[in-house]
């Protein structure tokens, strides 16, 4: 058997990463240049980093992409962690086929989730229309007979990609749990809530993080779907970005697209170091 080379592939994968991370690399560097050119380097300055902050349009849409993050990351935390224990407590050939459903949205692509989302809440709208339509004429009181996309279907698409995630995440620390501690708590006197609390929560609580953190940074993250489902009253960093390069790549994108780079790798090695902790906790208690 040829056994393979070592110095070709340790050469092969610094070249992948250099390809991968040199831009990113450029880009941060060119953040802090006192010109506003992106190929020569003219000295050290935070002058783009400043007028980020005093940007009304930037910060209106970091305003939306935290608020809509956080309330989507704390729904569909919820969400997840009790669509988790429903699933633990199903039998396992239709565990297992709801898990195959629960995986579609993070395997499919993001452009036919954004899509499929804008059909519906236009579809949904046209629906909504005709019903209040209807229902004004009844003379109780008056519905909005139109409604359109912004922040609220914006959250609701968040919420709907970010659920999977948490569902992943929780549903290996309910399989760790040893299922007789449920039963065990309600035989001494705990209603199921009571369990739930002191019991399955401290057993659960790594998954429960690690999923927050991975559906906070993928909302903050996210393009394509917030494109789709937004409308036009709303607008995520990530949209307000795109529309300023279809203009002029400027030093403030840079400076935004620098702290967005720092903000998610520092959410995702919070969450890798976690994982590595609970990983060898467990095997210390083995």
């Amino acid at each position: 058997m040829k056994k393979s080379n070592p110095l070709f592939n340790r050469v092969f994968m610094v070249l992948v990463f250099v390809f991968l991370y040199a831009p990113i690399v450029l880009l941060i560097i060119f953040s802090f240049n006192a010109g506003n050119s992106n190929t020569v380097w003219k000295g050290f300055s935070l002058d783009w980093y400043a007028k980020l902050f005093r940007n009304r349009i930037i910060m209106q849409s970091v305003y939306t992409t935290l608020l809509v993050s956080l309330l989507a990351t704390v729904i569909a935390t919820v969400a997840g962690t009790f669509a988790s224990i429903g699933f633990y407590a199903m039998r396992r050939r239709l565990r297992e086929g709801l898990m195959t459903v629960n995986n579609i949205p993070m395997m499919n692509a993001d452009i036919v989730t954004g899509v499929s989302l804008c059909l519906f809440f236009v579809a949904f709208f046209g629906f909504w229309g005709d019903f209040a339509a209807w229902f004004n004429t009844l003379g109780l009181f008056r519905l909005p007979t139109r409604l359109t996309m912004g922040f609220g279907t914006l959250l609701i698409a968040h919420v709907g990609f970010n659920i999977p995630y948490v569902i992943l995440s929780v549903g290996p620390k309910l399989r760790q749990m040893d299922k007789n501690l449920v039963d065990a708590a309600q035989d001494l006197g705990c209603t199921w809530m009571q369990a739930f609390f002191k019991v399955i929560l401290p057993e659960i609580k790594p998954g429960i993080v690690s999923g927050a953190l991975t559906a906070f940074t993928m909302s903050i993250d996210d393009f394509v779907i917030s494109y789709f489902t937004a409308g036009s009253s709303a607008s995520t960093l990530a949209m307000t970005i795109y529309g300023m390069t279809k203009k002029r790549v400027s030093p403030e994108i840079n400076a935004i697209s620098t702290l967005l780079f720092v903000t998610v790798l520092a959410l995702l090695a919070i969450v890798n170091i976690r994982e590595a902790r609970a990983e060898s906790a467990a095997r210390r208690r083995i």
